[in-house]
């Protein structure tokens, strides 16, 4: 219904055939948007670091695919949009590469290929596991944590200003972005990332929550 909602209020369309989710998180809650993908009949690319969560759900069967690598991953998404394929891959990486590799599309082609963005990584508990930054691999960043949690807390928040600036770019563009409720625009504003309302007071931010916007 998320999803769904997502696409009649933001891109005025019932049918979400040929439109692209991209989000992150296949663990507790964040497990279902795979489905929720299929279900709405877009294309859905989840980011997930934790290769055990991504085959717990494709065992499953919520998730049709995995890959580890993002030219494969952009290949997939562009067919599976020009055919209006409903498919859910799961990209096992960190989700800024794969904000920053669509990025590069954009810039490289001219072409806009995500509608829809989400996140769903464990941001109400962001320096203990719950967002892994970009600049390690999975088991580097679960070593630093244990060693050196202070640096790990600063890897996270340049992890989260450089995914700002990735989803900011898509959204000039026309993509349409939203929180889901998992404190990701609140720790990406106290890491600095520009995600604040212009004109607005500081507690607002430029991009709506899904309780508000979408479910409300």
């Amino acid at each position: 219904l998320t999803v769904l909602n997502a696409g009649r209020r933001y891109l005025k369309a019932e049918d979400l055939s040929g439109k692209v989710f991209v989000t992150s998180g296949l663990g507790g809650m964040s497990g279902a948007q795979a489905k929720a993908a299929v279900i709405a009949g877009c294309v859905g690319i989840i980011a997930e670091v934790d290769e055990a969560a991504l085959l717990k759900r494709h065992k499953q069967g919520w998730l049709m695919e995995i890959s580890s690598n993002l030219d494969h991953c952009i290949a997939r998404l562009r067919d599976a949009r020009k055919k209006k394929i409903a498919l859910s891959l799961g990209y096992h990486g960190n989700v800024v590469d794969l904000w920053e590799r669509l990025v590069y599309e954009l810039d490289t082609t001219g072409e806009l290929l995500v509608d829809l963005g989400s996140d769903q990584t464990s941001c109400h508990n962001p320096f203990n596991g719950g967002y892994y930054p970009v600049q390690l691999g999975f088991e580097e960043a679960k070593q630093l944590l244990s060693t050196n949690p202070g640096e790990f807390r600063t890897l996270v928040q340049e992890s989260l200003k450089r995914q700002v600036a990735a989803i900011n770019r898509l959204a000039d563009k026309g993509m349409f972005f939203w929180d889901y409720g998992n404190a990701f625009l609140l720790e990406a504003q106290r890491a600095g990332a520009d995600v604040e309302k212009r004109g607005a007071n500081k507690t607002e931010f430029r991009y709506p929550s899904y309780v508000q916007h979408i479910m409300g």
